[in-house]
């Protein structure tokens, strides 16, 4: 055993560079087996009825398991199965409609082997990723994706590093052809994800938190500064709109209108708001995104704005703290 005291530091920076460039050039070999297999691969699933089930064993089967995740959060059906659940019952959750993807690096992982004829009696299409073209897995599948490696970032070649790096972004790749191919939108992913920021980005509508009815603050265009002062503290929105005899929307005045005018001296008692609100202001529309509204009151610098219809008629209010509280910034 080496005396602790007279070896040397461990090179954490070199080690830690080392791994990554042995990574990245094996991402990088990727590029040159996007084939005839991958276009197999990707019509394959394209042409699937049922599911993708993903199916890999040890750190094989983590990797499966993003993998999975990633095509049924861009528009791919799937799920992962344990291959050695799958001998045990699992077995069941697959159907002929299905497409399995099998990962092994070897190609030839004994609890994905066992299950392989299973599957072919049972005629769901077979994609595999190994990194032995030569192998069990790779000769069973309709479609095989490279994913060897020259070697593993591992310095002794034993720990899944690289191998497992590279069948990651192939997976990655596969998704995206697929999401691509699919036309698979911003909006589509959100309803994936409804529960995060993401989702609430893309799928909350103004209509879904603005003020409505009497939380409106509206004044006619008649009203004294005095009186619209007296709407914006009651409705707390930092702002009225004023709309003319016919209810419609012809003006909008805030906090900081109020500060502009306060400086030019003006009596709050005798001046008409029509005299000194803001005309044809920025509106949004009720079924536009929550996230515009958030968009537009960043770019112009304001806190709030009036919610019309597909008409141009008043219907509602936004401002920032609405936004903020319903997790959209």
């Amino acid at each position: 055993m080496t005396d602790s005291n007279t070896s040397s530091a461990p090179d954490y920076h070199n080690s830690a560079i080392r791994a990554i460039r042995i990574e990245r050039e094996a991402i990088e070999a990727l590029e040159h087996r996007i084939n005839g297999d991958f276009t197999r691969a990707c019509d394959i699933i394209m042409a699937c009825k049922g599911r993708v089930v993903v199916t890999g064993m040890g750190k094989s089967g983590h990797i499966g398991n993003k993998i999975a995740a990633t095509l049924a959060s861009t528009g791919t059906p799937s799920f992962f199965v344990h291959p050695g659940e799958a001998s045990h019952g699992d077995l069941g959750m697959i159907t002929p409609q299905d497409v399995v993807i099998a990962i092994s690096n070897s190609g030839s992982t004994s609890e994905v082997v066992t299950i392989l004829p299973l599957i072919k009696r049972m005629g769901a299409p077979l994609i595999s990723l190994t990194g032995n073209p030569d192998s069990i897995l790779a000769k069973e599948a309709e479609a095989n994706l490279d994913v060897s490696v020259a070697i593993e970032a591992c310095p002794l070649g034993l720990a899944p590093t690289s191998s497992t790096t590279a069948t990651l972004v192939m997976g990655d790749a596969l998704a995206v052809a697929l999401l691509e191919a699919r036309g698979f939108s911003a909006e589509d992913f959100a309803f994936s994800h409804p529960g995060g920021r993401l989702g609430r980005r893309l799928l909350l509508r103004v209509s879904d938190i603005m003020h409505t009815g009497d939380q409106v603050p509206r004044v006619p265009e008649t009203t004294t500064l005095s009186g619209a002062l007296l709407e914006i503290t009651r409705k707390g929105l930092g702002m009225t709109t004023v709309v003319n005899a016919a209810g419609e929307l012809t003006g909008i005045f805030t906090d900081g209108d109020l500060r502009r005018t306060l400086d030019k001296s003006v009596d709050v008692h005798t001046t008409t708001i029509n005299q000194i609100m803001t005309r044809n202001g920025k509106t949004i529309q009720s079924d536009q995104l929550a996230a515009e509204a958030l968009n537009i009151m960043e770019e112009l610098k304001i806190n709030a704005l009036p919610v019309t219809d597909g008409n141009g008629n008043l219907v509602g209010a936004i401002n920032m703290h609405d936004l903020l509280r319903a997790g959209v910034i």
